[in-house]
């Protein structure tokens, strides 16, 4: 069986990733600076996979490091590329921080894979439409002006890898455009994990029932929605795990009509701030503390996906609901809470 290489595999999205993998019959190898994840997680994934995947503590932004590390396993067959900075509101006010970060990891791999047949699959963004025109936001709209620089670096890491795939053909390339992760893993052993106060909002709504953080603030209730907050599709990050293993497999069964796709990973359905906020309450049982802010720079009104084209050509459904994705994260944080992860 292949050997996978998971950039940011301790991190969110990451490390369910590797166990969807391992669960599937692939060895992995994880490379992580440990940056926005921690150690521990290793242990965790062992605990819910019974495989503990092989781990290598790496900067991508340090170019040698990168090209050594490359070249010392060329039984890598595949990347799923995760290791980027991720928050919408921190990018804003640290932009040098996310083009740094995001676009030297993402060169220095390619770089590194260079005259390599490798299956690559990117860790992109629904960002990269910016505020649609039409919804649900099919992969053929327009791309627009990035709303902050996050979507900058997905939307510019995007037109990288397109221009790469037209001229050597032995990379063939993925972008997963995710709508909005959310959840933990059903044995509430992993799940996210954020350093410091989180920058997204389900984690902060456990933190905030749990007792960590105060009153949840809701940015704007006066957008053009149904209940005037922001709209986002959100998906259960094992659904979206199993994505990543399904655009795998399309790439190593031959299916890829070009060297480079991209397709929408979510539910097609959008729900509100305020919705995601009273399905907590209803899954939990546990009422919420929140107030109403004003609007955050960067925040776009609302987005969901057309997502027909990833249930058609990679045979991927989204499967769990809103009040799963609640319940899970809500058990994530109780475990968490007596078993601090180090």
């Amino acid at each position: 069986m292949s050997k996978i290489l998971v950039t940011g595999g301790t991190g969110y999205i990451g490390s369910h990733t590797v166990v969807a993998l391992q669960q599937a019959g692939y060895e992995v190898i994880i490379v992580d600076n440990l940056d926005n994840s921690s150690i521990g997680i290793l242990d965790q994934i062992t605990s819910v996979s019974g495989i503990k995947p092989e781990f290598h503590e790496l900067d991508l932004g340090e170019e040698q490091l990168v090209k050594d590390f490359i070249a010392a396993h060329p039984e890598i067959t595949g990347v799923i590329h995760f290791a980027a900075h991720k928050a919408v509101g921190e990018s804003v006010s640290l932009p040098l921080k996310y083009y740094r970060n995001n676009f030297f990891s993402l060169l220095n791999l390619l770089t590194a894979f260079a005259g390599r047949d490798i299956n690559f699959v990117f860790s992109s963004s629904c960002t990269v439409y910016g505020q649609p025109d039409v919804l649900p936001v099919t992969e053929d709209a327009p791309i627009k002006k990035a709303e902050s620089p996050y979507g900058n670096t997905k939307q510019i890491a995007e037109e990288i890898l397109t221009d790469i795939a037209k001229v050597n053909k032995n990379y063939h390339i993925i972008s997963l455009r995710y709508f909005n992760p959310v959840g933990a893993h059903a044995s509430a052993l992993i799940g996210e994990l954020p350093i410091g106060v989180p920058q997204n909002l389900v984690p902060f709504i456990t933190q905030s029932a749990i007792g960590k953080r105060g009153a949840i603030t809701v940015y704007g209730d006066d957008y053009n929605t149904a209940d005037g907050s922001c709209v986002r599709d959100y998906i259960h990050v094992v659904d979206l795990a199993k994505a990543h293993l399904a655009a795998l497999k399309y790439q190593e069964d031959g299916k890829m009509a070009s060297d480079y796709e991209v397709f929408n990973v979510g539910t097609g359905t959008g729900s509100s701030v305020l919705q995601v906020i009273a399905a907590f309450e209803k899954s939990t049982g546990v009422k919420l503390d929140y107030k109403i802010g004003a609007r955050r720079g960067g925040d776009i009104e609302q987005v969901w996906g057309d997502v027909t084209k990833v249930n058609s050509e990679l045979n991927w459904k989204a499967e769990l609901d809103l009040d799963e994705m609640m319940r899970s994260a809500w058990a994530w944080e109780n475990y968490i809470k007596e078993n601090p992860i180090k």
